[in-house]
């Protein structure tokens, strides 16, 4: 069965509407599974303006069939597309989380319970499958754990907003096989106070551990900013990122030491620091934030220097450096469960040929997934705790988004390829083989 979902139906509804009706979301969840098309697609309308009790009902309801999951049975099919389209998440039958696709919703529900938002920003849409790869691994590594679902459903309200469609490549070896990919395109998930100000950043994939320690510094700093006035919000805020950019300092430069890993003597920056001072010295230098102004431009200064060590680090020092984080990387049983039926709808060994084969595959993920973690915090997020420790800049999520796309991601808003599509390379193709097809086409979307 398809779930046929309306555009706009759902804003009309709410919660308290809903209830008044006298229709508890238990009904409505058993709804889904209606062989009349159009009352599963209502139900499915309903649960969604129901918010989490909504998507809650789905599972409270269908404990045995989730369990099985088996995509053999038409019945899990029409389910797991409609847990899908009320969590607005794809496999939302794992990670069980409820996203906003409306920001002023997300904000309302915040400013009523309390909790900061995050708000995640990508390629594509996050309850499509062809996503952007990261946001793919995001709903594979991350919203699959067990202890990162929990700590999300309890302590943030999700939203996400989609930067622009994600592009697609599509290789067909003509004898009825084809590949299909998405290429370029990254995602970052922003901490917003419940007033909706940025307070942190995580740029990129993160490993489960990371991520979560990462949130957890960054929660209590939320929960504060949302009862301040701008000046004090400012300086609490400049503390915070002054301390996360010390700490980060602290870290790599033990990295480093730990890793053994040469640093090239850096020239570049002689005129921001000493000429007989250590090229890691930076890195290491332990400037406590609370000393007053003299240390903080002293602090900011080191900026460029470590930009240029890091620069320095080659392919095979960051893989020693990953080495040293693989316990941020560890993937729990929900999240090799969900990776097993991605790879197999029956989920079994035999399908990757091996055991072996499995962990072999999966070892070469976790390595990939701790180096992104290091290359992440010590390149992109040390670089926005830069931006938000200065006080005259002040950023809305839109306009940090923006920077962090054209300056960190490198795929600026300005580009409409991508960087697929450069100006200075010769294809011998009409028109570079660009096309531009001038009908649009919608996607049905629920807010």
């Amino acid at each position: 069965m398809k779930i046929n979902v309306l555009v706009g139906c759902v804003t009309i509804w709410c919660a308290p509407l809903l209830l008044a009706c006298g229709v508890a979301p238990n009904q409505y969840a058993k709804w889904v599974l209606s062989t009349n098309e159009a009352s599963a697609s209502h139900a499915v309308i309903a649960l969604r303006a129901f918010g989490p009790i909504g998507l809650e009902a789905l599972f409270q309801t269908h404990q045995e069939l989730i369990a099985k999951h088996d995509n053999a049975d038409p019945q899990w099919l029409c389910l797991r597309a409609a847990i899908d389209a009320v969590g607005a998440q794809r496999d939302c039958y794992v990670s069980r989380l409820f996203w906003h696709t409306n920001f002023d919703q997300a904000q309302a529900e915040a400013r009523q319970t309390g909790k900061p938002i995050l708000s995640l920003r990508l390629l594509g849409n996050l309850d499509e499958e062809l996503s952007c790869a990261n946001s793919r691994f995001f709903r594979a590594t991350l919203y699959a754990n067990e202890q990162v679902s929990e700590y999300l459903r309890k302590h943030f309200v999700l939203h996400w907003k989609s930067v622009r469609p994600v592009p697609r490549i599509t290789i067909n070896f003509g004898d009825g096989r084809s590949i299909e990919r998405t290429i370029t395109g990254n995602s970052i998930h922003y901490v917003l106070d419940a007033n909706g100000a940025v307070v942190d950043a995580l740029p990129g994939l993160y490993g489960a551990p990371a991520f979560l320690a990462a949130l957890s510094a960054a929660e209590p700093i939320a929960l504060q900013t949302a009862k301040l006035d701008g000046a004090r919000r400012g300086t609490l805020l400049e503390s915070y990122h002054l301390n996360r950019l010390k700490e980060i300092n602290r870290q790599w430069s033990s990295d480093l030491a730990q890793a053994r890993v040469a640093i090239v003597p850096i020239t570049a920056v002689a005129a921001a620091v000493p000429p007989n001072a250590r090229p890691n010295a930076a890195a290491a230098m332990p400037l406590a934030v609370g000393k007053g102004l003299v240390e903080r431009p002293m602090l900011r200064a080191l900026a460029p220097q470590r930009e240029a060590l890091q620069r320095s680090v080659n392919e095979q020092d960051w893989d020693k450096i990953a080495a040293l984080h693989s316990n941020d990387v560890a993937l729990d049983a929900r999240a090799l469960s969900l990776m097993r039926t991605k790879k197999s709808p029956a989920a079994t060994v035999s399908a990757w040929g091996s055991e072996l084969t499995f962990r072999q595959m999966l070892r070469t993920l976790e390595q990939s997934i701790a180096e992104d973690t290091v290359r992440n915090e010590y390149l992109f997020h040390a670089t926005i705790h830069e931006w938000l420790a200065t006080p005259k800049e002040t950023y809305g999520v839109d306009s940090l988004n923006s920077r962090v796309y054209t300056e960190l991601f490198l795929t600026p808003e300005s580009d409409p390829w991508l960087g697929l599509a450069p100006q200075n390379a010769f294809s011998a193709l009409d028109n570079d083989g660009l096309k531009i097809r001038t009908e649009t086409h919608s996607r049905a979307a629920l807010p």
